[in-house]
């Protein structure tokens, strides 16, 4: 058979193969086109390559070729009878050297499993009977990523991979930052999902940086204030050790000194607002001048206000009951032992905005943390959706210390078996080092100009002209680069089962329910629900969240479930919302 073409030029890692009239290219099937992959046949060995660009300008004087086509060299297969791919070149193509459309037994040889630990996320654009597969080791012990434009199926994509993940690897455990509450139903009885209502996480877990963000609701902290939170919160510290040591030997225990005991304002132990707030007023009360007084009435105002929050329930219900419950904390948010739910799913949506950034940050570090001092013998991926967020590439946007946290995940958490897993739609905006980290992506369709520019930089392999095609990737398409992947790859991933669809995927519809009924009933449960949100109230099921002294209103049963933001799509919630206010 006539082959498809002939190498006519050779540079680094890549060649010109000129198309040859009346060879393979008339058979409408095995059109040349850009993406698709070409083998080169070698003395030694088949070089697998991919065309990145086809011409017919400047074509050579004879008539023998009808276009020219640019390919990178991506990898060779070796042996005869039991071929092997392996990455790279070691013996170039030379001027002549036939060249032909890939064949299905070489794709499948390219992409066969290396081993067990390969996971199924769907087929090859090119050929729809070839599985693509992904080495989950490769892929998490040097992060990964996954990054698209919203509405390409980047949700669906990371309900598929990690429950992949869960598959391949039961007992790894996964901590999921979901920002918009999508994926509350994606993983059934396998994830604990947390949110406001059920999450415990004391405040004193809280470094300074992180307390102080809590306390000025984002904002820049003022400086006074701040020497004085820095200069009482050891002692605070200090004094609470004494209360649990004098419990546990009596009360004939000799004093401390709290400035004795060795405290400093991030050590993870726990202390009472009450402290606190008496060694602020202590302070005061020895001060004459008025002014200054002022500074410190302004601080005690200031915690006193978030203390009160019914939003920040998490944080200061009972942060002290139990004592100290950081080991219960770990246990319940990294799921330790998991007993059968190795996956948490954190649900940022209804958390005060001003303290999303600072949990985040408690949560990353106090992952980072345990790795560390654990030695890494309990692996766990972290998995932070909307990436950007929280790691922005703008030093003045975001919180710092939670793109402290994250970044350091990403350049030392391999070493403690804390792995990182990325989401985000604008990877421009995402801090560039913390990126380059990943070792894996998975690209999804791209419009940006400066977010493709960003993946050129960060793609390392030859085939980084792949690129080219991120804006006019379809839906569910892939490019998929880096160690999870035996080759720079455009797949597709597979079909989802509905009950892992995440709540975005599961659109609600643009045309209002007709049995919606929106009468002045429907709209008094709604307002219901979202006075709730920052009310004390006596919450459904006995939550000891919402547990404040309060009085509260007794609700009568149709008000009691709309008090709180739906966790995923209910069927239902339209007639939820109708039931009229009794």
């Amino acid at each position: 058979m006539t082959p498809f073409g002939r190498v006519i030029s050779v540079r680094g890692s890549q060649a010109r193969v000129g198309l040859l009239a009346g060879g393979q290219m008339q058979l409408s099937e095995m059109r040349a086109t850009v993406g698709r992959f070409v083998s080169i046949r070698c003395a030694s060995s088949v070089i697998v390559a991919m065309i990145t660009e086809v011409t017919c300008e400047n074509l050579p004087a004879s008539d023998e070729y009808m276009a020219t086509a640019s390919v990178d060299l991506l990898g060779e297969i070796l042996g005869g009878d039991r071929p092997k791919f392996q990455r790279g070149v070691t013996h170039y193509p030379t001027i002549g050297d036939s060249t032909d459309l890939i064949t299905n037994q070489e794709l499948r040889t390219v992409y066969a499993p290396s081993g067990s630990d390969q996971i199924n996320v769907g087929t090859l654009q090119q050929d729809r009977s070839v599985i693509a597969y992904v080495d989950v080791e490769e892929m998490l012990s040097k992060h990964f990523a996954v990054l698209g434009s919203t509405g390409v199926g980047k949700s669906t994509g990371v309900s598929l991979l990690l429950n992949e993940i869960l598959k391949s690897r039961p007992n790894l455990r996964i901590f999921l930052l979901d920002v918009h509450n999508e994926y509350g139903r994606c993983f059934g009885e396998r994830a604990q999902v947390l949110n406001p209502r059920n999450l415990k996480l004391p405040f004193w877990l809280f470094n300074f940086e992180e307390i102080v963000d809590v306390l000025f609701g984002g904002r820049p902290g003022v400086p006074e204030e701040l020497d004085i939170l820095a200069e009482v919160i050891p002692m605070a510290k200090g004094i609470y050790t004494q209360y649990q040591n004098s419990d546990r030997v009596g009360l004939g225990l000799k004093r401390i000194d709290p400035k004795q005991v060795g405290y400093t304002v991030d050590t993870p132990v726990p202390y009472r607002l009450v402290d606190l707030i008496s060694l602020i007023d202590e302070r005061m009360g020895k001060l004459e001048n008025r002014s200054s007084r002022i500074i410190y009435h302004k601080l005690i105002s200031r915690i006193d206000a978030v203390r009160n929050d019914p939003r920040y329930a998490f944080m200061f219900d009972n942060a002290n009951v139990g004592g100290d419950t950081m080991a219960e904390v770990i246990s319940h948010l990294f799921r330790l032992p998991a007993n059968g739910k190795p996956m948490t799913i954190m649900q940022l949506a209804g958390f005060p905005a001003e303290v999303v950034d600072s949990v985040v940050s408690v949560l990353c570090r106090m992952a980072f943390d345990f790795g560390l001092w654990s030695d890494g013998v309990s692996p766990m991926l972290f998995v932070c959706e909307e990436a950007h967020r929280y790691a922005s590439a703008d030093r003045n946007i975001g919180f710092g210390p939670t793109r402290k946290a994250v970044s350091r995940i990403a350049k030392e958490g391999r070493k403690y078996g804390v792995y990182l897993g990325l989401i985000t739609q604008r990877p421009a905006e995402l801090d560039a080092t913390i990126i380059s980290q990943c070792n894996t992506l998975f690209t999804m369709r791209l419009a940006n100009d400066r977010d493709q520019a960003l993946l050129r930089s960060a793609v390392s392999d030859a085939a980084a002209n792949l690129l080219s095609f991120v804006p006019s990737l379809g839906t569910r398409e892939v490019l998929a680069f880096g160690e999870g992947v035996a080759l720079p790859t455009r797949l597709r991933f597979k079909e989802v089962p509905p009950h892992q669809l995440p709540r975005g995927e599961a659109t609600i519809a643009t045309v209002p329910s007709v049995t919606a009924g929106h009468d002045m009933h429907f709209v008094s449960a709604v307002l219901e629900r979202w006075r709730g949100a920052t009310s004390h109230r006596d919450s459904p099921s006995g939550d000891a969240n919402f547990n404040s002294a309060a009085p509260a209103r007794t609700m009568a049963p149709a008000e009691a479930p709309m008090l709180q933001p739906s966790l995923g799509l209910d069927p239902d919630r339209f007639s939820l919302l109708k039931k009229p206010l009794r």
